[in-house]
């Protein structure tokens, strides 16, 4: 027997087997024949699987390897992509916020140190220059004032020559009185 042969007869009967099927749908019933037609079709599918593999004994290998690649590459490139994609984000939201905070922390600790430093100096140096100003300008006037006092009173030597006078002027209002 020849295989190509066999082959031909076996497809020839599926052929006349599937248009049995389609003369008891019209002739029966359609639930007879619709039944008679599946059974067919899947006993037709099978024989194709068995006659590819036949023919070609790798084909099934192939086939089923492919699909499992498929389903394995699928499934293991959503669980990767998921998985990297969660720990990438996690990973860098951490070190970001880290770097962020730290360098955020150092250039604020920076800028803020140098405005009050500066700040403090100018107002402390203002404030002692003010108070300085006002404390010399005080003192200055008092002793404008306590100058002008000593100005205002007699020398000593105007002290003598008054008191002679004073003394000179009651000896002789007393002489006067004496007489």
């Amino acid at each position: 027997m020849n295989p190509n042969r066999v082959d031909f007869f076996v497809d020839l009967a599926y052929g006349v087997v599937i248009l049995l099927s389609v003369a008891l749908i019209l002739l029966v019933g359609t639930g007879v024949g619709v039944a008679f037609g599946i059974g067919t079709l899947v006993s037709y599918a099978i024989h194709v699987v068995w006659k590819m593999a036949r023919f070609d004994p790798e084909w099934m290998t192939r086939e089923v390897t492919e699909k499992v690649e498929e389903t394995i590459t699928e499934g293991v490139t959503e669980e990767v992509t998921e998985s990297v994609e969660q720990t990438v984000a996690e990973e860098v939201t951490e070190e970001v916020t880290e770097k962020v905070e730290q360098t955020v922390a150092e250039e604020v600790t920076e800028e803020v140190t140098e405005k009050v430093e500066q700040t403090v100096t100018e107002e402390v140096t203002e404030n002692v220059e003010r108070t300085i100003t006002q404390e010399m300008n005080d003192i200055i006037q008092q002793l404008e004032q306590v100058n002008e006092r000593v100005d205002r009173r007699p020398r000593a030597d105007e002290l003598d020559e008054m008191q002679q006078e004073l003394t000179t002027d009651a000896d002789a209002d007393e002489d006067e009185a004496e007489r």
